[in-house]
């Protein structure tokens, strides 16, 4: 017969949730929201998962107030979304435009390079 006592039974040792600081979160959002930044790279570089920075990203694309990063942060996502460009190669032309540029305005500009 085996009998259990609570005092010998033994688990694993506690672990602790490591808690980032608000400057850690900053960069590592920042640098994942450059145009072409490779957020598990990002993530595996800095030493942590990557489904962590996806969703640290995500919150600082919800906006503000429904976002758990600080507010520097957020304001870093915008001037990082502020300097994203958009690139249409038509044959050896190279059109570039912020990510907020006028539609119609980019329409325009791309039927002119399409006609020339």
């Amino acid at each position: 017969m085996i009998e259990a006592v609570a005092e010998r039974l033994e688990g694993a040792p506690r672990q602790f949730r490591r808690r980032w600081s608000d400057e850690f979160k900053e960069r590592a959002v920042a640098e994942a929201m450059e145009p072409g930044a490779s957020v598990s790279a990002i993530a595996h570089r800095i030493g942590i998962h990557p489904s962590q920075l996806f969703g640290w990203r995500r919150d600082a694309r919800a906006g503000p107030g429904r976002s758990s990063l600080p507010a520097a942060v957020e304001a870093e996502i915008g001037s990082v979304c502020a300097r994203a460009v958009i690139e249409v190669v038509i044959g050896d032309v190279v059109v570039r435009a912020g990510a907020d540029a006028d539609k119609a305005h980019l329409r325009r500009v791309i039927q002119a390079v399409r006609s020339a």
